[in-house]
């Protein structure tokens, strides 16, 4: 049996924790090579019979004495033996990637349990060869950084898990805010992963956590970041939840009747009767421009079903409590319904009644004399309440109108066009 002459290990990568020499047949000549940031292990009879550091050694019984009680090895002479030799990587790789099953929190702004995963780096340095070699490797022949990981993917995962879900319910933290925190919840989370390595002879040079993120693999998970994108484009939008589904209902009215019709105008006016802001009142407006029909020499009326019922007139041509009487025909002190403020009819924007010009378009501000709503230049009747917008309302505007639909009609006509009520 020929002996080794030199014993030396090259590892192809720094992701190689320790690494055994395929050969056992030594002598008391053989050269042992270490380079830095090694040390190697020698193992006789399932005992520890020498370390080495870094540099060039001649095996003998002088750096190795329990040969002597092994085998019986006398001083000097080249004297055959049986051994394994253990070189151990003590350079500090930070390549190992972790990352954690699904684990469930309670959301403390969307008051939802979430499922959430997480992910990140960590380094690992031996500290003390021996144990590691003793409590680690056993009967293998290389450990590298992928064995170490699904050797400690058990309790890895369970001490990561229990720290994320402590800290966020501790702290109150949203799965949205928790991007923010991610530097204070990897060193909270270092300190008990120091204390786990330590046991097994290796020190955590680092520990990071990349990212906190809902647990995209679960139909649940899916539905919570939907309900989330959803809530992110209502917040930038300016509309709220029952507006978009009346948006939906009323499209799909449109798209099965062929017009917004009565159904869908009151559909929107359901969804912004509290007010909806800016956005609203721009959609507001553009239905009511549309819902005029201009006839030569009737200045334009409201087509069937728009027309207006809130600051102009009720069922029957009379203005509402707050209005102008029937038959007067003079001015009014100012608009019937003060407002603080309105919205654009050019850009939708909302400002304040006292100016003359939007702030954001430079649109004129053209007041309607009745409700005050900002109508566009031109304009004959208001696309609010329909009052005439050359002036004041007239006896004109307070007469001629429908009993049963409220829809204006022509001097002399005996029958309504739009709903056939007999006129008197």
């Amino acid at each position: 049996m020929a002996f080794i002459d030199v014993v030396e290990w090259s590892p192809r990568t720094n992701d190689i924790y320790a690494w055994k020499y395929p050969h056992e047949n030594l002598s008391t000549s053989t050269q042992l090579l270490v380079r830095e940031s090694q040390e190697a292990v020698f193992f006789s009879k399932g005992r520890i019979i020498g370390k080495f550091g870094p540099g060039k050694h001649i095996l003998s019984t002088e750096n190795l004495p329990l040969l002597r009680n092994l085998f019986g090895i006398p001083f000097g002479g080249k004297n055959p033996f049986l051994a394994e030799v253990w070189f151990v990587n003590k350079a500090m790789p930070l390549t190992i990637d972790w990352r954690t099953t699904s684990m469930r929190i309670m959301d403390p702004v969307y008051g939802a349990m979430v499922p959430i995963v997480a992910m990140g780096r960590y380094g690992l340095q031996v500290q003390d060869a021996e144990k590691f070699l003793v409590k680690l490797v056993g009967t293998l022949t290389e450990f590298n950084a992928a064995q170490l990981t699904d050797h400690f993917m058990g309790p890895l995962i369970a001490k990561t898990n229990s720290v994320i879900v402590s800290y966020m319910t501790a702290n109150r933290v949203s799965i949205t805010e928790i991007a923010a925190h991610l530097d204070e919840l990897g060193t909270f989370l270092s300190q008990p992963m120091a204390e786990f390595w330590e046991d097994y002879g290796l020190r955590l040079t680092g520990f990071y956590i990349t990212s906190v993120d809902i647990d995209m693999s679960t139909a649940e998970g899916r539905k919570i970041s939907e309900a989330i994108s959803d809530r992110s484009a209502q917040n930038i939008a300016g509309y709220t939840w029952q507006q978009k589904q009346t948006f939906g209902m009323a499209n799909n009215a449109v798209g099965k009747g062929g017009s917004m019709g009565l159904l869908g105008m009151a559909m929107l006016g359901g969804a912004f009767g509290s007010g909806g802001g800016g956005f609203a009142q721009g959609m507001m407006q553009q239905p009511s421009q549309t819902g005029f029909n201009t006839a030569p020499g009737q200045g334009g009326y409201p087509q069937q079903g728009s027309y207006p019922q809130q600051g102009g007139y009720q069922q029957g041509g009379y203005p509402q409590q707050g209005g102008m009487a029937p038959g007067v025909g003079g001015p009014a002190a100012g608009p019937i319904h003060a407002r603080k403020e309105v919205f654009c009819a050019h850009c939708g924007r909302k400002f304040s009644a006292d100016m003359s010009f939007c702030p954001n378009c430079g649109h004129r501000y053209n007041p309607c004399p009745v409700c005050g709503a900002d109508n566009d230049e031109g304009a004959r009747r208001c696309v609010s309440c329909g009052a005439t917008l050359s002036g004041a309302p007239t006896a004109a505007d307070l007469q001629d109108a429908c009993p049963r639909c409220g829809a204006p009609y022509k001097p002399g006509t005996k029958f309504c066009p739009h709903c056939g009520q007999r006129l008197g």
